[in-house]
C-alpha cells in the first residue's frame, strides 16, 4: 500500500505537468481561443495565420524549455544536497550560475568596445559565452575536489570562487555602457522564451542526456545518506562520485544557464517538496518525483509570468521568489526542513 500511494502521488504530479503544459500553449500576452491553438496542434488551417507563428514559434518551444530546464534544475539542487549533506544548498552555491554570468559580462564589455549596437537577447554569443564561463568554473571546481576531500572545504571554495565571479562582474560592469548594462540586467532576470526553434533540440538533448546519467548514481547517492564511511564500506568510490555528481551536475547548470539566464529557488525548493510529498529519502522513487515536480514548478512560474487582465509580461525571476520565498518559509516554520 506504501508503494501505491507513492505511486499515485508520482501520477498526480505528471498530470499536473500535463495540465500546466497545455495552459502555456492556451494562455500568453495575446489572446488566442482554445478551439484555434487545438487545431494548430492538430496541423490545421486557423483565421489568424500569426496564431500559428505564435503557438508554434514562441509558446511551444517555451513550454519544452520550461519542462526540461526545470527538471534540470530540480534535479541538480536534489543531487547538490545530497553530497553535501545540507538542505540549503542551491544550484548556485557553487558559482556556476555566476561563471555564466561573468562569460555574459564578458562580452558585453567586448562588443562595447569594438562599438557594435548588438542586443544581447537572441544573440548566439551570450549562450556561447554563458556556457563557457560557466564551464570554467565547472572546471576550477572539479580540480579542487580532485585535490581536497571534505566536502564542506569544497562547498567553502565554490562560494569563494562565486564571490570571485561576482566581483568580476561589477568591475566589469563599471566599463559598460548604460545599454548594455541594462541589456545584462535583462539577461539576469531569466526566460524561458529565448529558445528558438532552431536552438531547442541541442538543448532537449543535452538535458535529456544529462538527466538520463544521472539514473546510474542512484545507488552511490543512496550510500551518501548514510555518511561518507558506510558508502565507502559498500565499495562507493567516493572521490570517483564526487566528481561525477559535480560533472552533471554543472553540465546541466552551464546549459540551463546559457540558454535561459541564471534560474533561482527552483533547485533550493523543488527537493524539498518532493521529500515533504513522498515522506522519504529514497531516491528511487525521490529522483524522478523531484524531476516531475522540477518540470511542474517551471510551467507553473512561467504562467505566473503573465499579468491577468492586461497580459503584460513579468520577469521570471521577480516570480521565482514569490512562489519559492513563501515555500522556503513554510518548511522552515514547520521544521519540515530535511538534512539528510
Amino acid at each position: 500500500m506504501y508503494s501505491i500511494n507513492r505511486y499515485v502521488d508520482l501520477s498526480i504530479i505528471i498530470i499536473l505537468i500535463i495540465i500546466f503544459f497545455f495552459c502555456n500553449l492556451f494562455y500568453g500576452s495575446i489572446s488566442i481561443p482554445i478551439s484555434a491553438v487545438i487545431d494548430i496542434l492538430l496541423g490545421k488551417e486557423v483565421e489568424y495565420p500569426a496564431w500559428t507563428n505564435i503557438i508554434l514559434q514562441s509558446r511551444f518551444p517555451q513550454a519544452i524549455t520550461a519542462l526540461l530546464a526545470g527538471s534540470a534544475l530540480a534535479v541538480v539542487g536534489l543531487m547538490l544536497q545530497t553530497l553535501f549533506r545540507n538542505s540549503l544548498v542551491g544550484p548556485d552555491i557553487l558559482g556556476i550560475s555566476n561563471g555564466a554570468n561573468l562569460g555574459v559580462a564578458i562580452v558585453l564589455l567586448y562588443y562595447n568596445k569594438i562599438g557594435s549596437n548588438f542586443s544581447l537577447k537572441f544573440d548566439l554569443s551570450t549562450v556561447i559565452a554563458a556556457f563557457i564561463g560557466a564551464l570554467g568554473i565547472l572546471i576550477l571546481i572539479l580540480y579542487f575536489s580532485v585535490k581536497v576531500k571534505d566536502n564542506i572545504m569544497i562547498l567553502i571554495i565554490g562560494i569563494m570562487i562565486s564571490y570571485l565571479a561576482s566581483s568580476g562582474i561589477s568591475i566589469l560592469n563599471s566599463f559598460a555602457s548604460s545599454e548594455s548594462i541594462r541589456s545584462y540586467v535583462f539577461w539576469g532576470l531569466g526566460s524561458f522564451s529565448d529558445i528558438s526553434v532552431s536552438e531547442l533540440p541541442f538543448f532537449s538533448i543535452s538535458i535529456l542526456i544529462g538527466l538520463s546519467t544521472t539514473i546510474f548514481l542512484i545507488k552511490s547517492l543512496n550510500a551518501l545518506l548514510l555518511g561518507e564511511h558506510y558508502a565507502a564500506n559498500l565499495g562507493i568510490n567516493i572521490k570517483k562520485i564526487r566528481v561525477l555528481i559535480l560533472l552533471i551536475t554543472g553540465f546541466l547548470i552551464a546549459i540551463v544557464t546559457a540558454f535561459c539566464g541564471p534560474i533561482s529557488f527552483i533547485g533550493l525548493i523543488v527537493p524539498h517538496i518532493a521529500r515533504i510529498v513522498l515522506k522519504k529519502s529514497n531516491l528511487q522513487l525521490l529522483l524522478p518525483t523531484t524531476i516531475f515536480l522540477g518540470s511542474a514548478m517551471a510551467l507553473l512560474c512561467n504562467l505566473m509570468t503573465i499579468i491577468p487582465f492586461n497580459r503584460n509580461l513579468l520577469p521570471l525571476n521577480a516570480v521565482m521568489p514569490l512562489l519559492g520565498a513563501p515555500i522556503i518559509i513554510y518548511i522552515i516554520w514547520n521544521k519540515k526542513i530535511h538534512i539528510p
